[in-house]
């Protein structure tokens, strides 16, 4: 058996890094023991201090024995040897004898493997020496030039399962494509072919010349890595081209939900660093979401053999093997029929989208899309502006504090507050005697404003943290959990009413607070039930009362109000949409938002520069509904 030569590892020298750690168990090394045991046993316990040239100095070639002692430790990964010895055995001829020792030897990630040898002694003009031979530290090692090494196996990489055990990132092709500059002979050509938008990511293609410029002319640069479906799309544009080079590789590679699931790549120093990995564990590294963070248990750990190869690198049989650990599946809460629906309702949409669906009963993630797929996780992680959507929040304070659905409230075309004016969105007004429950489901920011002094100091964050806003959620992947500052002046005090100034939340936030109105009390959204150790608890719990009237209001934004787009669907869903605002332009852009529920099932969609949440959200949530009937 030929045995192929492996590259250092990042255990490599790990002996001499950590010497003056390493622990030594010798036995019988007093002070009266005779010549040669001492002789040994001094050997020995240099060896297991991890000083080489002192172990050497003790043996009739201690150039070679120091050089013996350093590659074993390097090959092994060598964290701590212990040594006991034997009883003197006396050599057939004078003046040599041999001391048997028994080794244990713990090596980096492999466990402790323990075997017999022995050191012979013989006696020579300046005492007794240990005669070296590389048959000492191992009897395997019983003809020149022999060496042991480490080999390993990895188990293949577990899965990330939906509810139902579907795989959702099973293993599929990959094909990695890099630059030879040498055969690079139209540069402006290449790198135009890397804009196309098929690819589904952009390339910095300058960064990348720079690359390519600075590589010698045989040195492959990394490009890009695409999944298979994406290679083909391109494969004609790019497969003329000189200077490419393409290599297929299987991998673990996301069928669904990319951004959430995230992506696996080759292992390298950096994505090594990243991921906290070690290279001899892995060869592909989680680079981004799930993958990333359930990287070790994902990766497990690999079998470690320890053979004897000869100097032309046939090995032996195996002298000890570590078994290995099986990676072990993420188990996810994702329904994959949602998951579709969600997806399917996302998919023709140019601009940055997100959609989060939940389980009311349980805080249970049924489904998280983003588009582009190949972009961020901002289902989750997204900071935004609510707009609208979050009158739920302040809905339930004005709600406690005694505004009712029938309650008169007038909703002018503009209201003033510190000294800013504040408008209806395409400045709409509502005749006078209009009722409460006509300003929710008209989304009227004036009628909310004028309602701002019913609360007072830190009323608004109050209600937000019973929707579990602001909390630290333990939900098994990153997220943004809602913030809302309390607000310092009356300009920002009117603003947070309406979902905006610092008021900030993600989409899984605010499918949060649809599904809190559903079910009756917050449940901290979960994703990986069993990475959670402990799920955020509000200590202040809605009031039935306020329930049941946010209930009402959100049905009558369907019936009666912005929510036109989810009228006729089965179920009789409830929702708020919302229009919020954001950076400097006059008039300002606006992403657009829907919030809702029906039956156990919560949502949130949100379209980033996207317009109105009735008109441009409303659709996309009308789409999704339908897909799951």
């Amino acid at each position: 058996m030929r045995h192929p030569r492996t590259a250092p590892t990042a255990r490599a020298g790990a002996a001499a890094l950590a010497a003056a750690a390493i622990a030594s168990l010798v036995a019988g090394c007093e002070s009266d023991q005779d010549p040669a045991t001492k002789a040994a046993t001094s050997f020995l316990a240099a060896w297991a201090d991890g000083d080489a040239r002192k172990a050497a100095s003790y043996t009739d070639d201690p150039k070679t024995a120091e050089a013996e002692l350093t590659r074993l430790g390097n090959e092994l990964a060598l964290e701590k040897a212990q040594f006991t010895p034997g009883e003197k055995e006396d050599g057939k001829k004078e003046g040599r004898a041999r001391v048997p020792f028994r080794a244990r030897l713990t090596l980096g990630g492999a466990g402790t493997w323990t075997y017999g040898s022995g050191a012979e002694v013989r006696k020579s003009g300046d005492g007794w020496k240990v005669h070296f031979a590389p048959s000492v530290l191992h009897p395997a090692l019983d003809q020149p030039f022999m060496r042991l090494v480490r080999e390993r196996e990895l188990p293949r990489r577990a899965g990330i399962l939906a509810a139902d055990g579907t795989n959702l990132a099973p293993e599929g092709s990959v094909w990695n494509i890099r630059i030879w500059p040498a055969e690079l002979s139209d540069p402006d050509r290449a790198y135009r072919a890397l804009k196309n938008p098929a690819l589904g990511t952009e390339i910095d293609t300058e960064a990348l010349k720079s690359r390519v410029d600075a590589a010698k002319p045989n040195q492959a640069v990394p490009v890009i890595t695409l999944r298979d479906a994406v290679y083909r799309k391109v494969r004609e544009d790019l497969l003329p081209i000189p200077g490419f080079q393409f290599y297929e590789r299987p991998r673990a590679v996301a069928t669904t939900a990319r951004p959430l699931i995230g992506t696996v790549q080759p292992a390298t120093d950096r994505t090594l660093k990243n991921a906290g990995a070690n290279a001899e564990d892995t060869d592909e590294v989680g680079t981004a979401g799930l993958q990333y963070r359930y990287q070790k248990q994902l990766a497990g750990r690999p079998s470690i053999t320890v053979r004897a190869v000869n100097e032309v690198e046939e090995a032996g049989p195996p002298l000890y093997r570590s078994p290995a650990k099986a990676g072990k599946p993420v188990r996810t809460t994702i329904d994959p029929d949602t998951q579709a629906a969600a997806e399917k309702a996302l998919a023709k949409v140019k601009k940055k989208a997100a959609l989060v669906a939940l389980r009311p009963a349980d805080g249970a993630v049924l489904a998280v899309a983003n588009t582009p797929d190949s972009a961020e996780n901002r289902a989750f992680s997204g900071r935004y502006a609510p707009g609208s959507t979050f009158k739920v929040v302040t809905t339930a304070a004005l709600l406690r504090s005694g505004v009712g659905p029938d309650s008169t409230v007038p909703c002018p075309r503009t209201v003033s507050a510190g000294g800013r004016a504040f408008q209806n969105q395409d400045e709409f007004g509502l005749p006078p005697g209009t009722t409460f429950r006509k300003d929710f489901a008209q989304s009227c920011n004036t009628a909310f404003i004028g309602l701002a002094d019913r609360l007072g100091d830190g009323g608004l964050a109050r209600a937000a943290g019973q929707f579990g806003i602001g909390g630290t959620w333990d939900v098994g992947a990153a997220t943004f959990d809602g913030s809302v500052p309390e607000a310092t002046t009356a300009e920002e005090k009117a603003a947070s009413m309406i979902g905006q100034g610092r008021v900030e939340a993600s989409p899984l936030v605010m499918a949060s607070v649809a599904a809190t109105v559903r079910s009756g009390a917050f449940r901290q959204p979960v994703l990986v039930p069993g990475a959670v150790k402990a799920r955020h608890r509000t200590t202040n719990a809605l009031d039935p009362d306020v329930v049941r009237q946010l209930r009402t209001l959100m049905g009558a934004v369907v019936t009666e109000g912005s929510g036109t787009a989810l009228r006729g669907i089965s179920g009789s869903p409830a929702a708020k949409t919302g229009t919020a605002e954001f950076g400097t332009e006059n008039p300002p852009r606006t992403h657009a938002w829907m919030i809702g529920y029906r039956g156990d099932l919560a949502f949130a969609i949100l379209v980033e520069d996207g317009g109105s949440g009735g008109k441009d959200a409303g659709p996309l949530a009308s789409a999704f509904l339908r897909g799951l009937d």
